[in-house]
């Protein structure tokens, strides 16, 4: 049933978007998009004290305890930021009422579910013209924006490894259910943002995958694995790599690309940008500072305007669920201790 319902005068028409879940990735999407001023913004939240701290960073919207209920408004939005495994029912439901949907990533726990919203979210296009977009937000991250443009200018040259590295002890520290504990991968489909990423840097899938994981340390919250390393191989000359691990703190991010002409570095938290040239020997720097706050500021206003007809999806289910194929092929590797063709 709803738990709040809007209250006072009639007001002027404004599009409705409910935000499903509300962990810290909800809450900071509901806060953000109620801050915009040109939506009424709802919540849906089955537990009580999420609601709660929601309504200290957002004030009392209209909220729902049950998502069937919620769906029933008949929003004309909703963003799903629920755990991983609620992600393609939610999704799938929505599409199917003609309901636009910013999904936030992973796609999904699974791949099968991932390609069920994936047919979901082309049934719904063609019959109600729904939008799916996945919420890849480094995709507006000025400083892997700027990345992705001197790969693609040709500035470092044929490109011939990449690796991004992430340690992020912060976001156990940060999780409200603690799934990471019971969900096995949890790492790898939490930080679905880096193959995501690399496949959207340099637009080719790999040809195989291998990874191998551990668990170790002495933790309040841990993950199983909690470290680990994935390896993709290609049909060029062409390695990438991804190292991953709940450990550390502060948290660090890296983004390094290596080409026959140059490299260059991406540090997400000093929000610097090394590029070294072979030519000359040359090294330069550059500052490219960013607010986390905006990066969610501008996918909304993309996912909006997906949703107006005035452009694409930025991060469409047919390119997002790259990851979601990579993910799978490297849970696989681990698991069977060899490589897995893609």
């Amino acid at each position: 049933m709803a738990l709040t319902q809007p209250a006072g005068a009639p007001q002027a028409y404004k599009r409705r978007i409910i935000v499903v879940g509300l962990g810290s990735i909800g809450r900071r999407h509901a806060r953000l998009l109620n801050a915009r001023g040109d939506l009424a913004v709802e919540l849906c939240e089955p537990e009580s004290a999420n609601l709660e701290l929601s309504y200290t960073e957002v004030g009392r919207l209209p909220a729902y305890d049950a998502y069937d209920e919620a769906l029933r408004t008949r929003p004309e939005m909703v963003v799903i930021a629920t755990p991983h495994d609620l992600h393609c029912e939610q999704t799938v439901q929505a599409l199917e009422q003609g309901i636009h949907v910013l999904c936030e990533k992973p796609m999904s726990d699974r791949l099968r579910d991932a390609r069920a919203m994936l047919a979901a979210g082309e049934r719904a296009r063609q019959q109600s013209g729904a939008v799916l977009s996945v919420g890849f937000m480094l995709h507006f991250h000025p400083l892997l924006a700027r990345l992705k443009q001197i790969v693609e200018d040709g500035t470092l040259g044929t490109i011939l490894q990449v690796h991004y590295s992430v340690g992020s002890y912060i976001t156990l520290v940060n999780s409200r259910s603690r799934y990471q504990t019971t969900l096995e991968g949890a790492l790898l489909l939490d930080y679905a943002h880096q193959p995501d990423f690399i496949h959207w840097l340099l637009g080719e899938k790999p040809c195989g995958v291998t990874m191998t994981a551990v668990q170790g340390g002495q933790f309040e919250h841990t993950s199983m694995p909690n470290v680990l390393a994935l390896t993709c191989d290609y049909a060029r000359p062409l390695l990438t790599t991804v190292s991953l691990n709940y450990a550390q703190m502060p948290q660090r991010s890296a983004c390094e690309v290596i080409g026959d002409r140059g490299w260059a570095l991406a540090e997400v938290e000093k929000q610097t940008l090394r590029i070294g040239l072979r030519a000359d020997s040359s090294e330069r720097e550059e500052r490219i500072p960013v607010e986390r706050d905006d990066l969610y500021r501008v996918e909304h206003e993309a996912f909006l305007d997906a949703v107006a007809g005035r452009r694409e999806p930025s991060s469409p289910a047919s390119e997002a669920i790259v990851s979601m194929e990579i993910a799978d092929a490297a849970l696989r590797s681990w698991r069977e201790r060899r490589r897995v063709e893609m």
